[in-house]
């Protein structure tokens, strides 16, 4: 199982959005939202390599950057951990929870519906 940090997955989402990616790339890309400098960048690579997230091919003048993980699997983990962290393992009060919280448009309505049906077709 992987576990990213914030950092990480700001990272990982660039790598998922256009792989390769240099370091140079990472950072440039980066530096508006985060101010990281190159070196911060580098390590915060190395971490997600040793976890198996991204991995690396020497390119003509810089190391290529690619992720290892897929997002949906990462994705999937990421809420499972936080569904039993924060509800208890509870769906139904997450849902709750973020409906009540948030304005839900009719198109979002229909998305869940449309979720839950095929959810209920497929448990039977």
């Amino acid at each position: 199982m992987i576990h990213l940090s914030d950092g990480e997955w700001k990272i990982m989402n660039l790598l998922w959005q256009q792989a390769p990616r240099t370091i140079t790339q990472l950072t440039a890309a980066l530096e508006q939202e985060t101010d990281w400098s190159k070196h911060t960048v580098i390590t915060m690579l190395n971490r997600m390599e040793k976890k198996g997230a991204v991995r690396h091919e020497e390119g003509e003048r810089a190391k290529l950057f690619y992720p290892q993980a897929e997002r949906e699997k990462v994705a999937a983990q990421e809420t499972k951990g936080f569904l039993e962290k924060v509800y208890a393992g509870s769906l139904s009060l997450m849902v709750n929870s973020m409906v009540s919280q948030n304005r839900v448009s009719r198109e979002e309505l229909g998305e869940l519906y449309a979720i839950l049906k095929e959810a209920e077709e497929g448990s039977r």
